[in-house]
């Protein structure tokens, strides 16, 4: 018995430049869609007279970009995913996942080139929407964001037992990949401004708040994107804690004054929480 089914299309690359005279703009996207409706049929019986081709979405993607300037990712999200309903009765929901590799102006001295651009990092922005016949939710978020304190963070008086080897500190590198993504309560609405708030408030909060675990910092730069944008009704954070571990120089016949780390990759700490109004 087939009980879920979900298809559509992954990976769609996409550049738009938009020129405006010498200064042009760049928007590099990767999309995916994923359809769920009523196509049992396509799978129990090989009918496919209702299954749009997944080609047919890629074409699409590239189509409406041309239709018009990608102003932001989430506009753009929410005319892909009402195309879609508009155009397919058997469609029940479709999610659009959008993935926005951010680039920025070369400058020259003190000013800006027009049309020559640097990928900024591993930094992504993120648009995850779902959209039904009766409403939509969509997330914004960023995915990736590298950020290290060398100070102000501290993990001590946890719980222990017989196996507990961690030692207690007050002073401690804290590293992580921040992945954030949020709600917004309305969606007609200008979303590039709330985006940047946000990304600014995060990297403020991280740096300046005094962290007495992951947990703590978490929930405090949390907290402070809900109280400074009220378009904002939920946000979720993940935080994986990229260790830094102190390096013993004592075998070496020298002392590491906290100077020397060796940063690892695995295995790392997970936290992740997800707060509303």
């Amino acid at each position: 018995m087939l009980v879920q089914s979900a298809y559509g299309k992954s990976r769609v690359r996409l550049v738009q430049v938009r020129r405006h005279g010498n200064r042009h703009t760049l928007r590099d996207l990767t999309v995916a869609i994923q359809f769920k409706g009523a196509y049992d049929e396509s799978y129990t019986d090989g009918d496919n007279t209702s299954v749009l081709p997944t080609d047919t979405m890629k074409n699409t993607v590239y189509a409406l970009a041309a239709q018009g300037a990608i102003t932001d990712p989430e506009p753009f999200a929410l005319r892909l995913g009402c195309h879609f309903l508009d155009r397919n009765p058997r469609l029940v929901r479709v999610t659009i996942d959008m993935t926005e590799h951010l680039w920025s102006r070369i400058r020259n001295g003190e000013r800006e080139h027009d049309h020559a651009f640097v990928r900024t990092g591993p930094e992504v922005r993120t648009v995850s929407l779902q959209v039904n016949r009766r409403r939509s939710i969509l997330w914004s978020g960023i995915a990736d964001l590298l950020v290290l304190k060398s100070a102000g963070s501290a993990f001590d008086r946890f719980l222990t037992d017989e196996y507990t080897t961690l030692p207690e500190t007050r002073d401690r590198l804290l590293a992580t990949a921040l992945t954030a993504t949020w709600r917004y309560r309305e969606h007609d609405m200008d979303f590039g401004p709330a985006w940047d708030a946000a990304r600014r408030i995060l990297l403020d909060t991280f740096a300046n708040h005094h962290s007495e675990s992951v947990q703590h910092t978490l929930h405090a730069m949390g907290e402070a994107v809900l109280d400074a944008i009220g378009e904002i009704t939920a946000i979720r954070l993940v935080m994986p804690n990229k260790h830094h571990l102190p390096f013993d120089l004592s075998r070496l016949g020298l002392e590491n004054r906290n100077e020397i780390f060796v940063p690892t990759d695995e295995p790392h700490g997970l936290i992740q929480a997800t707060i509303t109004r």
